[in-house]
């Protein structure tokens, strides 16, 4: 399987439907490398072009990989070990292609059906199982900008709940996602 996943802070937009860069939370670090981890994905990629944010995600990571934390929790530093801050879609397009030697799919997620770009999860399951590579991106803060999912290749169909309320934390619509791409059934 050659499936990498890409946690996108900039561009998404805000409440007010601006864009903007999100910043990056710790919690989503850690439990979407475990999550990566879980379901043996090759990269996490966390997207940021802000110097401060990345700084802050290489200091979690280098505690969790090579300070006290690598000793304090073998586990956490083995998923942590999956995550690579880039400063745009660009940078982590271009490290896949290098290690997998083809430009990867960009596959997009969003909590609206794009009618005219949607893509199954049965069709994305398909996808991957064909050792294509694969990014499959996530929009933090109100969701990734239109402009920039007019890069992705396709654009996955939304989860949907039983109810009308549609507002996900992303650490829990990424593993409701890459259990029905890549879990055991």
């Amino acid at each position: 399987m050659r499936l990498y996943i890409g946690l996108v802070h900039y561009p998404v937009y805000n409440k007010n439907n601006e864009k903007i860069a999100s910043a990056i939370t710790t919690l989503d670090l850690h439990d979407i490398a475990r999550l990566a981890r879980t379901y043996d994905v090759k990269k996490f990629f966390v997207i940021t072009p802000l110097d401060d944010q990345q700084e802050l995600a290489e200091r979690v990571i280098k505690h969790w990989t090579r300070g006290y934390g690598s000793k304090y929790n073998r586990h956490r530093k083995e998923a942590i070990k999956l995550v690579a801050v880039v400063p745009s879609l660009e940078r982590a397009v271009d490290a896949v292609a290098e290690t997998e030697g083809e430009a990867p799919l960009l596959i997009a997620t969003d909590a609206s059906r794009q009618e005219n770009r949607s893509i199954s999860f049965e069709g994305a399951r398909a996808i991957i199982k064909q050792e294509q590579s694969v990014i499959l991106l996530f929009g933090t803060a109100w969701g990734l900008d239109k402009t920039f999912m007019t890069m992705t290749d396709h654009v996955l169909e939304p989860i949907s709940g039983r109810s009308e309320y549609n507002h996900l934390s992303v650490r829990t619509a990424a593993a409701i996602i890459l259990d029905r791409l890549v879990g055991r059934y």
